[in-house]
């Protein structure tokens, strides 16, 4: 019988790890879980995982701080953040940094174990379709939608977008719903994730 995949998780919320724990090991992972960075970096290497799913915000390392220190050491399996602070410019800073992806709390099981997938993925042949859909979908807007999207996804809100770009606020709320609707993204978390898919992120 084959070996379950293996998923670590670092949270400092008990009731939560556990919750997780529990779910991931009903949809047959084996998990080990961690309720702080430190901990975890003292025995990660005993297990060989296929993705580390680390909380962002969390007493001494945080999980960006965890997330760098990874990418030092160098042999580290790959790593999906989780906030529960709806902090896009926060989660663009973890992809930036090389997390394969951002889960906003609370969300729902299959969201996590795309997430998962995709890890597991990466061992074999990079699968370019996304990519190119995702470049596809942001080649069909505007420039000014352009503009709009990028400003969405560095964090901020229609007002500052309007004083940017020198526009009205109702003028923002018009271009915002045409990006939407465009890409067929539902929030400004799928955006997050189609730039990401397209390589399309702020460059600090």
């Amino acid at each position: 019988m084959a070996a379950k995949a293996c998923v670590l998780i670092v949270d400092d919320d008990e009731a939560f790890r556990d919750s997780l724990k529990e779910l991931l090991e009903a949809a047959d992972y084996e998990v080990v879980a961690f309720e702080s960075a430190h901990e975890f970096l003292d025995s990660y290497r005993k297990h060989n995982a296929i993705c580390v799913v680390t909380d962002v915000r969390m007493p001494g390392m945080d999980g960006l701080e965890l997330q760098k220190e990874l990418g030092q050491r160098g042999d580290a399996p790959p790593v999906v953040i989780m906030t529960g602070h709806g902090d896009i410019p926060l989660a663009v800073k973890a992809m930036r940094a090389g997390a394969i992806d951002f889960l906003e709390k609370p969300f729902d099981l299959p969201v996590l174990l795309a997430s998962l997938e995709r890890a597991q993925a990466m061992a074999g042949p990079r699968d370019t379709g996304a990519a190119q859909e995702a470049e596809a979908k942001i080649a069909a807007l505007t420039d000014r939608e352009r503009d709009v999207l990028d400003l969405l996804v560095e964090g901020h809100q229609n007002k500052m977008i309007a004083f940017k770009l020198d526009i009205s606020p109702r003028t923002v709320e018009v271009h915002r719903a045409r990006v939407l609707d465009k890409t067929g993204a539902r929030s400004l978390p799928e955006l997050v994730h189609l730039c990401i898919a397209a390589r399309r992120l702020p460059k600090s």
